[in-house]
């Protein structure tokens, strides 16, 4: 699969829909810094750190020229992490499975809902019917996507470790295109364009720096 790297050019994002907002991509985007904040509906995580944070950028950095972008995706737990739902959590704030589990836990819903809009353009990744006809590439790939070199070395050459991946590859129906695209490692990820369109970051998880790396783009 083709990818784009740290100072290049990204491409259109693949999606499916745009559920909220009207269509837009990075070519139309050209002069804004970009920010796309890539999540799953089935992730408490992202409930909790990264949509709250894009809100906070958008309302704080939208006038001096940040878009925010939201990109729903779907890389398990696809009953769950799939259109319908998405349609649900922007529509009416109803989140659902581990979501609603952890946020019920803390107090942080009303009625089984977000107490807040999510206000910027969200979409739903393109999802394909995942073919096995090259598994084995396939688990070279996450091996070298998802661990460390030293991992890598051992988990390339170890047949237990490919025999667990493999199994673990089988159960995953779908390709999430823009997640595979962007090689994201999970949910909560971020990605970062500048005002040129060129990919400035690319990060999962944490990111303390976000806003830092936003003002000098900006």
């Amino acid at each position: 699969m083709t990818t784009v790297k740290i100072g290049q050019r990204v491409p259109p994002l693949s999606v499916s829909e745009w559920v909220r907002g009207t269509p837009v991509n990075f070519e139309r985007l050209l002069g804004q810094v970009v920010l796309v904040a890539v999540f799953q509906v089935n992730c408490p995580g992202c409930f909790l750190s990264c949509l709250p944070q894009a809100l906070a950028l958008k309302q704080r950095y939208a006038d001096s020229g940040l878009t925010v972008l939201g990109l729903a995706t779907a890389f398990e737990d696809f009953d769950k992490n799939n259109l319908e739902n998405l349609k649900r959590l922007i529509d009416t704030g109803e989140v659902v499975g581990e979501t609603l589990r952890v946020l019920s836990g803390r107090g942080l819903l009303r009625d089984g809902k977000l107490p807040y809009e999510i206000d910027f353009p969200v979409a739903m990744d393109r999802l394909t019917k995942r073919e096995f006809g090259s598994i084995e590439s396939e688990i070279d790939a996450f091996i070298s996507q998802r661990l460390s070199d030293l991992e890598q070395e051992i988990g390339l050459r170890q047949p237990h470790v490919r025999a667990q991946v493999k199994q673990y590859l089988q159960t995953l129906e779908f390709h999430a295109e823009t997640f595979e695209f962007f090689q994201l490692q999970g949910t909560p990820s971020y990605i970062l364009v500048d005002r040129a369109g060129l990919l400035a970051a690319c990060r999962f998880g944490a990111y303390p720096e976000l806003e830092a790396d936003i003002l000098k783009l900006l």
